[in-house]
């Protein structure tokens, strides 16, 4: 039997906004969800980055070499911190471009719309030389892809746009999926139990979650693997442990 294909991911959230706390990120669950459930591509990993060029830089550097794939969401906008291309293109050693096709669509609304065009408005057609453009659905203006990374919006609903686009487009693994087992006890009451059976089962991911809700108080264990017989087999366990600690399992919170 071959050994199962595993496809792993990166998120690069970009700007300084969502750093100070001003902005909430609205996008790595969406993308996540998005990129297992539709293409079988695992998001490993996420880090947040100023709009520092040097700092953009080392992280798609290190996550592009890591990763099969590498997304990034934010600073592709038409004001001087929006810095995302002029970082790609020089992680990947290229010349920042006008790109002849978004720069024809951008042209052609502004004209329809009536609106100036501007240097700052421009900028939004600026690419690294060679890269491919990732649609959005929502607007004119495109993100783009070089090589296994793929530049997004930070504005969620088109970055939201964005992935709906391209999930279908890119080459994944088998989707995992996840059963999630509630009950009324706490983790320390679990845990050793929950040991054994992590040890039985190496190869699913088991997490415990305690939760706190008015007069009652709790522990969610998930567990996550792309054979479903598999999981349902180790979630029974769970339950039984549950049942033998006075607990009585449910399938969700």
């Amino acid at each position: 039997m071959s050994e199962e294909k595993i496809v792993t991911a990166a998120l690069i959230i970009i700007g300084n906004e969502i750093l100070s706390g001003r902005i909430q990120d609205a996008n790595l669950s969406y993308i996540a969800t998005k990129l297992n459930d539709e293409a079988g591509i695992r998001l490993a990993e996420a880090r947040v980055v100023p709009d520092i060029e040097a700092e953009i830089v080392e992280a798609l550097n290190a996550m592009r070499a890591k990763h099969d794939y590498v997304f990034t969401t934010g600073g592709i906008g038409p004001t001087h911190d929006d810095i995302t291309a002029e970082s790609v293109a020089k992680a990947f050693g290229r010349k920042l471009i006008r790109h002849p096709e978004a720069y024809r669509r951008l042209v052609a609304q502004f004209e329809a719309r009536g609106m100036e065009i501007n240097e700052a408005r421009l900028r939004m057609t600026n690419t690294p030389e060679g890269a491919n453009l990732v649609e959005n659905g929502i607007s004119v203006a495109p993100g783009f892809q070089v090589e296994n990374v793929y530049v997004m919006a930070g504005v969620p609903q088109v970055a939201h746009a964005m992935i709906d686009w391209l999930a279908p487009r890119l080459e994944g693994g088998k989707p995992v999926r996840t059963k999630t087992l509630v009950c009324s006890l706490g983790e320390g009451n679990l845990a050793s139990g929950l040991s054994d059976i992590q040890d039985r089962y190496a190869e699913i991911d088991i997490g415990s979650y305690p939760f706190y809700e008015t007069g009652n108080y709790g522990t969610s264990i998930v567990l996550r693997h792309t054979d479903e017989a598999l999981l349902e087999k180790a979630a029974a366990e769970v339950a039984d442990l549950m049942r033998s600690l006075g607990g009585e399992p449910r399938d969700k919170i």
